[in-house]
């Protein structure tokens, strides 16, 4: 069976830059990604490329050259799945917020009503995909649901894992360093396998694209975002120790990344980790191995997520601390506030608990973000149900440009590591504040040297004693 049609059901981070480029790589196969969020099909379709919904580097080039030819983005969600041979799920698997396994297990009711969907609409056979991140064996409940709805469609269900790096989720596409193919075992299911390898195969080497069965493809997605965060919560442990012994953190983390069997990616120091996977995945991991009786398992991976939470906290009890104790009525500047450079994503933002920290204490918040805008930071604070939304209005505000923002600060907290931040006139900047004017650098931004040469108290994740 060639694919011809495919449907991904999810126009968010990953659905929309993922089918984005096979559309691209693939101009024999129509591409229709669907989504009942009619305002983000609109921004999808919009003719100005700025707004899109999701901000990736290289995304728009990719949509202008595709969109409209094999690449198509609709609510009629039904009509998408009726005439495709493949189906995407890209949905949001959140974590549970109740009932059992709630605040680590996976929420898999979207993908639920995906496979329902599927299986009501669908008259022919079709291969399924599971793009999201899900837990081990999720498979078999799509699968049975499916088969279970006496038309005679017969599923083939593959798990096709992403790993997207926001900022840089293009290239990832473009230049995979592997991708990861799970199927069952049986001929059938060997032929739906070979069906997604030949479309990956346009663009990606045979080498570089791994065929497993749809468990081990499940458990590895959630292992190797277990791994990449447990680097960040390792480096951020041993900042703590650094600050207080006189050790520069930066400094360790280059001694250990020259050895070879450690490497140097995710040693940086900072506020934490945030984005859609890190946590939702651990703590999905943690789930798991509790389900299974395995305590010191999860009590291990667990305490990834704690020692993630504890710098976040130390970050902000840092800025209350060193201005005299007491931020009430105070004006902080946040320089960021999506989860990392080159995304608008805020899920999960350290920026978010950092602030909400402060407000607790009576701060005044002043934010300003790239591509962040202000619903969003409202949205994100209300979230947290600490306080009304009405005290949040009145001690946040967002502004569109830093020097408007920074105006009247007592401090600035550097909260993602936009490069732009490294360009700023910091003198102006340094004019525009109160004195004595604060620096608190959470992502290793700013040349503390020379801020302090312009007359700054600088404050840097893990850099050893105070610097003052």
């Amino acid at each position: 069976m060639a694919i011809k049609n495919i449907c991904c059901i999810g126009a968010g981070y990953v659905g929309g830059p993922t089918m984005a480029v096979i559309a691209q790589k693939c101009p024999d196969i129509n591409i229709t990604v669907v989504d009942i969020n009619e305002a983000r099909i609109i921004a999808w379709n919009d003719d100005d490329l700025t707004k899109l919904p999701v901000f990736e580097p290289g995304l728009d080039s990719i949509v202008r050259e595709t969109r409209g030819k094999n690449l198509f983005f609709s609510t009629d969600v039904d009509a998408a799945i009726d005439r495709a041979e493949m189906i995407f799920i890209s949905v949001n698997t959140p974590t549970k917020t109740y009932g059992k396994g709630k605040g680590m297990a996976a929420d898999l009711k979207y993908i639920e009503l995906c496979a329902r969907q599927i299986a009501k609409i669908s008259k022919n056979d079709k291969i399924v995909v599971e793009k999201s991140t899900l837990p081990v064996r999720t498979a078999s409940t799509i699968k049975s649901i499916l088969d279970n709805t006496g038309n005679n469609v017969k599923y083939q269900i593959l798990s096709n894992p992403e790993f997207l790096a926001e900022g840089t989720a293009v290239e990832d596409l473009l230049q995979p360093d592997r991708v990861l193919i799970g199927g069952d075992t049986t001929i059938e299911g060997e032929r739906a396998v070979a069906e997604l390898v030949d479309i990956y195969s346009n663009w990606v080497p045979k080498e570089k694209i791994l065929t497993t069965n749809v468990w081990s493809s499940e458990l590895s997605k959630l292992t190797a975002n277990a791994f990449l965060a447990q680097r960040v919560s390792s480096i951020n442990a041993m900042s703590v120790i650094c600050e207080r012994t006189g050790a520069d953190v930066y400094e360790v983390a280059k001694a250990i990344g020259m050895d070879s069997r450690i490497g140097s990616k995710f040693l940086k120091p900072s506020v934490g980790f945030g984005g859609s996977c890190f946590q939702k995945d651990i703590l999905n991991l943690v789930y798991i191995a509790k389900s299974y009786g395995l305590d010191e398992v999860a009590n291990y991976w667990e305490g990834v997520v704690e020692m993630n939470n504890y710098q976040k906290n130390r970050f902000s009890d840092k800025i209350i601390t060193t201005m005299y104790n007491t931020v009430s009525g105070k004006k902080i500047t946040f320089f960021g506030w999506a989860f990392k450079k080159d995304t608008n994503d805020t899920r999960e933002s350290p920026a978010i608990q950092v602030a909400d920290n402060l407000l607790n204490e009576q701060a005044q918040i002043s934010v300003f973000d790239p591509k962040v805008d202000q619903d969003q930071v409202y949205k994100d604070l209300n979230l947290l149900n600490t306080r009304d939304p009405e005290t949040n209005l009145k001690l946040v505000k967002v502004l569109e440009s830093p020097y408007e923002a920074i105006i009247g600060s007592h401090a600035v907290a550097i909260l993602t590591e936009w490069e732009e931040f490294r360009h700023y006139d910091w003198n102006k900047i340094y004019e525009s504040m109160l004195k004595p004017a604060f620096v608190f650098d959470g992502r290793g931004i700013v040349d503390v040297n020379n801020l302090k040469s312009i007359g700054f108290s600088v404050y840097k994740i893990g850099a050893g004693n105070p610097v003052n």
